[in-house]
């Protein structure tokens, strides 16, 4: 798997090659940037020395928060997402065995409860699990039966709609374009 999705060869080959960096990726992709969230796990690993549950879990809050405000910032709001990421990092060590890919992996597992166990994680709503989900079966070989079914519209082929179809430059412009279509369309809905 060779994921192309911030533009920084480093950063995605981190992503392709890393599941935990992945996960936190994907739940930093709020309120950011696509590229800004999944280029994340790459300045983290660099300010922090490593980019595991463990280390990340064991880090003090306040010098993990410190890792995130460095210039360029991780995020926006480096004092929340920091603690979010240190609960998920906590989440896969203490449930997973420090094991991110056991997630989708362990016990040969459906699409529908790779999405259970995707929700159940600190700062995966519905939306986020459905939309890793889809990335995972899209572009990271996840053959789990279902995944499609389970992603929703985001399992849909060919419909761009979420870091889950970014391929390319071209892929990624056309996902901006569907993203701003839907925001039109519900501003255009509330009046």
């Amino acid at each position: 798997m060779a994921l192309h999705i911030t533009g920084d060869p480093a950063a995605d080959d981190l992503l392709s090659g890393d599941a935990f960096a992945l996960l936190v990726g994907m739940l930093l992709d709020q309120q950011v940037a696509m590229e800004t969230a999944f280029a994340g796990p790459a300045k983290i690993r660099e300010r922090l020395g490593a980019v595991d549950p463990a280390t990340i879990a064991a880090t003090d809050l306040d010098r993990l928060v410190e890792v995130f405000r460095q210039t360029p910032a991780v995020h926006r709001y480096p004092g929340s997402m920091a603690e979010r990421v240190q609960a998920l990092a906590a989440a896969v060590r203490d449930d997973w065995g420090g094991e991110a890919s056991a997630i989708w992996t362990q016990g040969d597992p459906s699409g529908a409860e790779v999405l259970k166990r995707l929700k159940a994680l600190p700062g995966f709503g519905d939306q986020k699990a459905r939309i890793f989900l889809a990335l995972l079966g899209k572009q990271c070989g996840l053959d789990a039966s279902g995944w499609r079914e389970a992603a929703g519209a985001y399992g849909e082929e060919g419909s761009f709609r979420s870091v889950a179809d970014i391929t390319s430059a071209e892929s990624l412009a056309k996902v901006r374009a569907t993203k701003q279509a839907a925001k039109a369309a519900a501003k255009a809905a509330k009046g």
